[in-house]
């Protein structure tokens, strides 16, 4: 037994060490639709650290509640902390009375001005995620908005208040991200952590902010 741990113990402790480490610190998820376009693309996969402090404007994976009782992981970016009052006017961000600019929108922005959103949604490759009927959806959604971020019933000019101890988070790609704005805010126990790295695919491994 000696003679083993001599030889495979610092290999042993170095296999112990990164499965405790993948159970209690760091995991990987995979991007599941277009909700965070164009910061992160449908199947890309992120690593997500679960012992991150998270702060506004981070990008985590949380949680949902399905309509069938189910969870499924996400992946939004924190827009409220608790107890943020959250005001949009016509895309413009005011948290507390102090204006945000939300520059990771800002292609968005342009193409819904010049009118070429809808052609963006229109031109999304069909997957298994990604339906023809949702794609026609997305179309539709962008030809009729009234802003690239509005409420769930189509104003583009609403407040909301974060209960403490909550999070409000929305998809980068708000025409047509369910989140907060549909399903509510997210208790910290729901939230797993914050991602930090893309690793998948390999031409855009980068770390995110």
């Amino acid at each position: 037994m000696i003679k083993f741990l001599k030889e495979w113990g610092i290999f042993l402790l170095i296999i112990v060490a990164i499965i405790l480490s993948r159970i209690f610190i760091w995991s990987l998820v995979i991007v599941d639709g277009h909700s965070m376009d164009p910061t992160l693309a449908d199947k890309e996969r992120l690593a997500i650290v679960k012992t991150s402090s998270i702060d506004r404007f981070d990008i985590v994976v949380a949680k949902e509640e399905t309509s069938t009782g189910d969870t499924k992981d996400i992946v939004k970016r924190v827009i409220g902390m608790p107890g943020d009052v959250i005001k949009f006017n016509n895309d413009k961000l005011t948290i507390n009375n102090k204006v945000y600019s939300e520059t990771y929108l800002n292609n968005f922005h342009k193409q819904l001005a010049n009118g070429t959103l809808a052609e963006t949604y229109g031109a999304y490759p069909l997957t298994n995620s990604l339906t023809e009927q949702n794609r026609n959806l997305f179309v539709s959604l962008a030809e009729n908005t009234k802003a690239f971020t509005t409420d769930s019933t189509g104003n583009p000019s609403f407040t909301v208040t974060v209960p403490q101890g909550e999070y409000f988070l929305m998809g980068d790609n708000r025409v047509v991200s369910q989140d907060s704005r549909a399903v509510g805010t997210f208790k910290r126990s729901a939230i797993i952590g914050e991602a930090k790295l893309r690793i998948w695919p390999l031409n855009k491994i980068s770390l995110l902010k």
